[in-house]
């Protein structure tokens, strides 16, 4: 009986010897499908954020003279960059309503939405001072 549980044994490692050196060497590792081939040169775009085209441009500062025909605005950035837009129609019939109520003073904030070709104010956003 020993003999035979030897044999078997013997049977046994020698069966799984020929198995794994029988088998091709490396089956597991190759791809079953053809890989993809991605293109790296171009890049994708995903979920990007498109601003709405409104065609106005925003200058954002503090008001350095505003009136019923225009406004002078120095630049919240840089205090050298002084940029004056004429007022369209409705944008200076809100501004003629504001100086009725004492107007913009100097220094306050303002974002002023403009015309980037004709440099006129169409509409703009602050809150005015309190007058003395």
């Amino acid at each position: 009986m020993s003999k035979q549980i030897q044999f078997a044994g013997i049977a046994i490692v020698v069966l799984l010897g020929l198995g794994t050196f029988g088998a091709p060497r490396g089956s597991a590792q190759d791809p079953i499908l053809t890989p993809i081939l991605v293109d790296t040169a171009t890049s994708i775009v995903v979920g990007a954020v498109k601003p709405k085209p409104t065609g106005l441009a925003k200058f954002q500062g503090y008001v350095m003279h505003a009136n019923g025909i225009q406004v002078t605005v120095r630049a919240k950035d840089n205090e050298t960059a002084v940029q004056t837009f004429s007022l369209t129609g409705v944008a200076a019939t809100k501004m003629q309503q504001l100086i009725e109520k004492g107007g913009f003073q100097y220094g306050d904030k303002i974002t002023v939405f403009y015309d980037p070709q004709s440099l006129q104010a169409v509409k703009f956003k602050g809150k005015p001072s309190k007058s003395l």
